[in-house]
């Protein structure tokens, strides 16, 4: 499997060349609306994954290869199939990133951030996104599912203590399920949480690509607007991540191992797949073919026909 995936349209990053350096699927959480699915491997002790070298050479590779077909690359983000900060090799790897001179952005769900190891690898990173999708320990453990060893009051600690030392951009991030933690006392205790803990950038979300539990549903828009307003009251930007990033995938091999790549983190539409596909003068065969074979699956969600990467029980 390769390590990194696009790049793929990214509302907060530009162009992101994702680098997937944690198997499927091992997590500290198995989150309800989870597009990658279910976690298999739950764990929250560090270990190493791939080695510093086998995902600086791919993601050396891969950016060498763009930059010859004129393709642009505006961050390399770290944002695997599970926690990135579960990889003990995080920050030493950043810093080996660090010659391709091109901002490194870190997407963590923060549930491993009361440790300070981990607060020093994600330091290393110009970009950083934590997730808080609630403050309230029963709503926490209904929507994100954690290890049974992870504390919510320690994780809520380390934000607080890495917003106040962090010299990058911080942001954090939020995603809305109906009926979970989309109600205004829900949203409104988050959002104190975010002003106290100084961080003045947040995003909001709600689950667009197919969940990991398909009884998790979008809340209204007039619930998200709610949201909105209550969060954009106490912090200085808050931005919705719930508009469709668009089609504009750069594929520079094999068209299958490279829908396989995006789709095993980044569910796709089925324009994005016919986009990538034309891009690189293939058809809807290679999709079929990968259909058969076990390696994808179609999944309708929202009216809308996604293509996700099976998860293989070897």
């Amino acid at each position: 499997m390769d390590i990194t995936f696009g790049p793929v349209p990214s509302r907060r990053l530009g162009r992101s060349l994702g680098i997937n350096h944690i198997p499927p699927k091992h997590c500290t959480y198995s989150c309800r609306y989870c597009q990658v699915g279910p976690t298999r491997d739950q764990e929250i002790e560090r270990r190493t994954f791939y080695t510093t070298e086998e995902v600086c050479r791919d993601v050396t590779r891969r950016v060498e290869a763009l930059r010859a077909q004129g393709e642009a690359v505006d961050f390399l983000t770290f944002v695997p199939d599970g926690e990135p900060a579960l990889d003990r090799n995080l920050g030493v790897t950043i810093d080996a990133l660090r010659p391709l001179d091109l901002p490194i952005a870190v997407i963590s769900n923060a549930s491993l951030i009361w440790r300070e190891d981990v607060r020093a690898d994600l330091a290393k990173a110009d970009w950083v996104s934590l997730k808080v999708d609630s403050v309230d320990q029963a709503t926490w453990r209904a929507l994100n599912q954690p290890h049974p060893d992870l504390r919510l009051d320690a994780i809520l600690a380390g934000i607080r203590n890495f917003a106040g030392v962090y010299r990058g951009t911080l942001a954090s991030e939020t995603m809305l399920v109906a009926g979970l933690n989309d109600d205004e006392a829900s949203v409104t205790a988050v959002a104190d949480f975010l002003a106290s803990a100084g961080i003045r950038l947040a995003y909001l979300a709600i689950p667009h690509r197919p969940p990991a539990d398909s009884a998790v549903t979008c809340p209204d828009e007039s619930v998200v607007t709610r949201a909105w307003h209550i969060l954009q009251d106490r912090l200085a930007k808050v931005e919705l991540l719930t508009a469709y990033e668009g089609d504009v995938f750069s594929p520079t091999g094999d068209p299958g191992s490279e829908l396989l790549a995006i789709a095993a983190v980044h569910p796709l539409r089925e324009s994005a797949v016919e986009a990538l596909l034309a891009r690189a003068g293939a058809t809807m065969s290679v999709v079929e073919a990968l259909l058969d074979a076990g390696a994808l699956r179609r999944v309708l969600h929202c009216g809308e026909t996604f293509y996700i990467r099976s998860l293989r029980q070897d």
